[in-house]
């Protein structure tokens, strides 16, 4: 399945300044609990978690369900007091993973 994840935040944030990042992962979180047309049942596969890291400390960690929608969004609030790599990796059913990385800049 090719993979695609949105990330976005702010260009540059200030030095302990409250901002939001936002992330989308393209995936069809499919619930288990559905069956194809010839009648059976399709294998459940989910994105079961989502860790974020800022400069390798940990700094955000969702737990995700089987009701949440596919193509799941997630937004939170951070502040950082320095720059950095942030990284966000989506685990879940059957093997998947997904890492993201982008800078965020701090003045």
């Amino acid at each position: 399945m090719a993979v695609r994840a949105l990330v976005r935040l702010p260009p540059t944030v200030r030095r302990g300044e409250v901002f939001e990042v936002r992330a989308m992962l393209a995936h069809p979180m499919e619930t288990g609990y559905r069956r194809d047309s010839d009648g059976r049942m399709l294998a459940r596969d989910i994105v079961r978690r989502l860790e974020v890291r800022l400069a390798g400390e940990p700094v955000f960690a969702a737990d995700l369900h089987p009701a949440i929608a596919a193509n799941p969004f997630v937004a939170f609030l951070l502040r950082a007091q320095a720059g950095g790599p942030l990284v966000l990796r989506w685990t879940g059913d059957q093997g998947f993973d997904h890492t993201e990385t982008v800078m965020l800049v701090v003045e």
